[in-house]
């Protein structure tokens, strides 16, 4: 469990204008990343538009990513489904990839059943031998994870002990998470583009995983935390903070984000696979005057 911690990047599918995949733009954006100093990468997360991407396109990213990483940093495959057969079916294809870890959040209902859910994690545990990130995002699952579910399931399922929350307050959440795991250890990463990662760090979070699209930024903050330099953290968190909240926007994150790793040099197309967003004149400019304003 030591390697997980610090920021791993979840990383965008590229695409070209035709609208297919587009893997020499995300080998950039991994290159773009390691020298950015992560952690860590997570493939097939929500951000990655992974619900857009047919099955055999998810094996093509994946082999990507890993080829590519060269197992330089662990990569986290994202095997998320609504049902345990699927998941599984994702879970096994991750390992024989070579991913370090999955990242699985709940199967979706209408209402939680806390005892189904545990078993979930505890029948994936029993067929897979693979760690298991839990992710705890209600916009997929429907439904929040109470801390004592969360920490239910790390007691219970050695191999799940690993959560990543985006379910604010996440602060809050993580403090009481690590109460009632006092006797074992529990790896928390924040979520969320990375607007609380300060104060998810002070309440005990080992890191962040996020697509946020300059993760040197993330990487800094935790670093000189770790260093015990915490007002040199919150210097560097808050002044930056402003374009994490601009990039994390509801709706048209995804194509924020994309839009700034085209600036960057790393994809060539900025595209979000349809139904996606694009962005307006309006929102364009606003991008260029958050990016001076944080980055000069």
């Amino acid at each position: 469990m030591s390697v997980f911690g610090g920021v791993f990047s979840v990383l965008p599918t590229p695409f070209d204008p035709a609208g297919d995949c587009d893997f020499e733009s995300l080998k950039r954006v991994i290159d773009l990343f390691l020298d950015d100093g992560v952690n860590g990468f997570t493939a097939l997360g929500v951000t990655s538009e992974v619900a857009r991407l047919t099955d055999a396109e998810r094996d093509c990213v994946l082999d990507t990513v890993l080829t590519h990483v060269n197992g330089r940093v662990p990569v986290v495959a994202g095997a998320t489904a609504d049902g345990l057969h699927p998941c599984l079916e994702f879970t096994r294809r991750a390992k024989a990839a070579g991913a370090a870890a999955v990242m699985i959040s709940p199967p979706r209902m209408t209402k939680i059943n806390s005892d189904a859910v545990a078993k979930h994690f505890a029948d994936l545990a029993w067929a897979i031998d693979l760690p298991v990130v839990i992710q705890d995002y209600p916009p997929i699952s429907g439904y929040a994870m109470e801390p004592a579910l969360l920490a239910r399931i790390a007691r219970d399922v050695p191999s799940a002990r690993t959560v990543k929350l985006e379910d604010p307050p996440t602060p809050f959440k993580i403090t009481r998470i690590l109460e009632q795991t006092l006797d074992f250890d529990v790896r928390i990463f924040g979520g969320l583009g990375g607007v609380f990662l300060l104060e998810e760090l002070m309440a005990g979070a080992a890191g962040a995983m996020t697509g946020f699209a300059f993760p040197a930024i993330l990487v800094q903050v935790v670093q000189l935390f770790r260093e015990g330099q915490i007002e040199e953290a919150a210097d560097v968190f808050y002044r930056k903070v402003a374009l994490m909240r601009f990039e994390f926007q509801e709706g048209i994150g995804m194509a924020i984000r994309k839009e700034v790793l085209r600036r960057r040099g790393a994809i060539a197309h900025a595209a979000i696979r349809a139904p996606g967003a694009t962005l307006d004149q309006t929102t364009r400019d606003a991008l260029e005057r958050v990016m001076q304003w944080t980055l000069d």
